[in-house]
């Protein structure tokens, strides 16, 4: 098919005519992935949250399906991007944690970073790597990217338009998402200036300034937020494609501290909420004057936006022919003014730190999972499928008609999404992650297997859980089941492969030195 991309997608009529666009407008559905970032499992309303408003991501799960058991593929940004894209588990995974590739210069240097490009981004991803937004586009798909995009700076070959994607606006680099004031956006492959002053990331409250006074942090809400200019981007790609099957992947940043949210919705927080106490900025990103309010704030600013884009697609006429999904990238975080306790914020679990963003305890890796999909999925219905980030590729693939790689780890929920009973599920779930000390976890049925201090001057552990008796992780029984952590310990040694990245790999497993005991 003839797919022109420069900001602009279209079909060229003669390599596509009228009645094969019709045929294909109405056989393949739209697909629509979201994925909040940082979000946790019970920071909306239809996951039991009490004090943040999500009413239209709420009206997804009254309108489509809900699941309980679906899980980050990791519990921080970039390996769980990677590995949902490629359809592949942490032991077969390139990216198995954030690497902000260092040995370029200083890459941390938000100053420098915007003099020079070539310290943007994060390690790319290898030549040749298969996502599932390029098997979209061989099934004519257009497929499109808004938000942070974290696996490849810019200048190399793993950019969101050499990896699948026509269209593609927000951030390239994952350091840059951490304000919502950014000096630039990309749109494909350019920069696209925006009219902010640099504010650097971790910026404080300047000299003498009083916490107690708005007017002190003027300085951390500037003229362009982001996020508005990456949904105007995205609402025009849904209009331009609304002829022909489209991906839509909504990577939103939101509610990824630094806490920055529209006036508006802090206000309604404030008058909700009361008086709080400042964040001042003590554990990173910027102070704000009331970090409950501008958290809850962000979070119903992404959640009008989804109801923004339900009434688009309504107004189209294409709603029915869209399969929506909402999820998080991993759980909630415990930095930047966030407060994951007032919240509840993984609710039943824990996810302050230590047990949410991060490590792979429940709280840092169970992610909401809401489908809608008028006519297929059922209404307001529940599923306790155990599923995860990784089931994406192979899920895509029945649902547009595209094979997916043979390497794959996932597979495929739709016949839970159709409430069909020949639902093939997951032998074992695998997890590792070389950071935080260096962990592995493996869920087999009901029983979790964590290996956590992998990397630590500390004793590893050996951690046992029976997620149905103890979903909160509290009970060890790694003693009285040993031939449950010797079924993980040969499943750990049948599906792992070595990292190629260095920095990826955990000695005490490279050299043999991990036993069970």
């Amino acid at each position: 098919m003839s797919l022109l991309a420069v900001g602009t997608l279209f079909f060229s009529c003669k390599d596509n005519p009228e009645n094969k666009i019709t045929t294909e407008k109405s056989t393949k559905p739209n697909i629509i992935y979201i994925l909040a970032d940082d979000l946790g499992y019970a920071e909306l309303g239809a996951y039991g949250q009490e004090k943040i408003e999500t009413p239209n991501i709420d009206a997804l799960a009254k309108n489509g399906m809900l699941f309980t058991q679906h899980y980050s593929s990791a519990p921080v940004c970039a390996p769980a991007r990677y590995m949902l894209m490629t359809g592949k588990h942490a032991g077969h995974a390139y990216v198995r944690s954030n690497s902000e590739w260092g040995e370029r210069g200083d890459v941390w240097n938000y100053r420098a970073m915007a003099k020079d490009s070539v310290l943007e981004g994060q390690r790319p991803m290898p030549e040749g790597t298969v996502t599932f937004a390029a098997k979209l586009k061989e099934v004519g798909y257009a497929t499109g990217m808004i938000g942070k995009w974290g696996l490849g700076a810019p200048n190399t070959q793993s950019i969101p338009n050499e990896m699948g994607f026509d269209f593609f606006l927000g951030y390239n680099c994952q350091r840059q998402a951490h304000t919502y004031y950014p000096l630039f956006l990309y749109k494909n492959r350019n920069r696209l200036h925006l009219a902010n002053d640099t504010v650097a990331p971790n910026t404080k409250l300047p000299k003498g300034a009083d916490p107690k006074a708005s007017e002190s942090y003027s300085d951390f809400t500037l003229n362009q937020y982001a996020p508005d200019i990456m949904f105007e981007g995205m609402t025009g790609f849904v209009e331009e494609n609304k002829n022909r099957p489209f991906f839509m992947y909504w990577a939103s940043p939101i509610p990824h501290v630094a806490l920055q949210a529209p006036k508006r919705w802090v206000d309604y927080y404030i008058e909700k909420f009361g008086d709080e106490e400042p964040y001042l900025g003590d554990r990173g990103y910027f102070p704000h004057k009331n970090p409950h309010a501008a958290y809850a704030a962000m979070v119903s600013y992404l959640d009008e936006n989804v109801g923004k884009l339900v009434k688009q697609l309504k107004d189209l006429g294409i709603y029915d022919n869209t399969l929506i999904v909402f999820t998080s990238d991993n759980g909630p975080t415990y930095n930047g003014g966030s407060d994951s306790e007032f919240f509840d914020s993984a609710k039943p679990f824990q996810g302050t730190r230590g047990r949410g963003k991060g490590f792979l305890y429940e709280g840092g890796i169970r992610v909401p999972l809401i489908a809608s999909w008028p006519g297929k999925i059922e209404p307001g219905s529940k599923s306790d499928h155990v599923s995860a980030h990784y089931d994406m590729m192979a899920t895509f693939a029945d649902v547009a008609g595209y094979k997916a790689p043979e390497n794959g780890d996932g597979l495929s929920f739709l016949p839970t999404l159709l409430s069909q009973s020949d639902q093939q599920k997951h032998d074992f779930m695998y997890w590792e992650f070389p950071s935080s000390g260096g962990q592995v976890a493996i869920r087999m049925g009901d029983w979790k297997v964590l290996r956590r201090n992998l990397k630590s001057k500390d004793e590893p552990t050996l951690e046992l859980y029976n997620l149905k008796d103890d979903p909160t992780e509290t009970t060890n029984v790694a003693d009285a089941h040993p031939e449950i952590i010797e079924k993980a310990a040969e499943i750990f040694s049948k599906e792992r492969e070595t990292p190629e990245l260095e920095s990826f790999k955990i000695p005490l497993i490279e050299n043999g030195l991990l036993t069970n005991k």
